[in-house]
């Protein structure tokens, strides 16, 4: 009987003291959101971002450039990413430009043996490289949908496998993942990239988990972006019907936005930051009411075949 009552002595403990951690914890996020946490410096870090060769990719490597990190620059499109770091060099920053196709397990682990070799260990990650087809989902190929896979989810295991243990050996370190609003809601025309993008988000949310719990009190830090429609040549027909709302948003903002998020040390945000919120409050409603503001909005992106 005394055993009984001391268990549930302890049980109304911790109910108590997770009602107290939970206030103090969302009266942390608003004071948060209202004087943002001091933008933390990456001078001298090795910045590796996939996907540098155009679009936010190439952006993020301009503005770690600017800041002073050492840019390691991915992308299977030799051309392009040439010129990004180059750009950074002209610039007066530090950059290296690799060949590498990401969504090849064997082709990445060289890429890090190399870097390794050649700049040293990667402290910051971003996997940004994507490919999206719009069409329906009649038209995709088998072969379409294991390539959107292979870029958009697969890169970020083989990313992760080759990069992460550094991080975690030195207790010190950064991984982005770039999803997407197509990472949180279902999208017509979109569908095994909205699938993929489902993963992304289930991959960060689940290796954040994996390292905060660790026994090691590891200090290894994860971003995930949800970006809207931003205007990288991806999107080429989008649907608007509130363009000073929901409008293609320009490279250069979006990679501001995912820059300072990293600084920050956000866990998630979505770009514009309002969407996230907005769909985690509609969550909480009936489908059918998400379903209707949905269709009020009527964006998305049309077919591109």
């Amino acid at each position: 009987m005394l055993l009984k009552l001391y268990s549930i002595f302890v049980l109304l403990l911790d109910i108590t003291a997770l009602i107290i951690k939970s206030i103090i914890a969302l009266f942390e996020t608003l004071y948060g959101k209202i004087v943002p946490a001091p933008e933390k410096s990456v001078v001298g870090e090795v910045v590796l971002i996939s996907g540098t060769g155009h679009g936010i990719g190439r952006e993020l490597a301009f503005k770690f450039g600017s800041l002073g990190s050492i840019v390691v620059c991915v992308d299977i499109n030799k051309e392009g990413n040439d010129a990004t770091a180059q750009e950074i060099i002209n610039r007066g920053g530090k950059a290296h430009a690799y060949i590498c196709d990401v969504s090849k397990r064997e082709e990445v682990q060289k890429l890090g043996e190399k870097i390794r070799r050649e700049v040293g260990n990667v402290t910051i990650l971003v996997n940004n490289a994507g490919i999206m087809p719009c069409h329906p989902y009649e038209k995709s190929s088998a072969e379409e949908i294991r390539k959107i896979f292979d870029v958009n989810v697969f890169a970020h295991f083989w990313m992760l496998e080759t990069f992460l243990p550094s991080m975690i050996e030195n207790n010190h370190g950064h991984v982005v993942g770039i999803s997407s609003i197509a990472g949180v809601l279902g999208l017509t025309n979109l569908v095994p990239y909205c699938a993929s993008k489902f993963a992304v988000r289930g991959l960060m949310e689940a290796i954040n988990e994996e390292c905060r719990e660790d026994a090691r009190n590891l200090q290894v830090r994860f971003t995930t972006i949800y970006p809207y429609m931003v205007d990288t040549g991806l999107c080429q027909k989008p649907k608007i019907r509130f363009p000073s709302l929901l409008g293609l948003l320009p490279v250069q903002v979006a990679a501001a936005h995912i820059v300072t998020a990293v600084r920050r040390n956000v866990e998630e945000t979505s770009i514009p930051s309002s969407l996230l919120i907005i769909n985690n409050l509609c969550r909480l409603l009936p489908i059918k009411v998400c379903r209707l503001l949905k269709d009020f909005l009527d964006s998305g992106v049309e077919s591109h075949d």
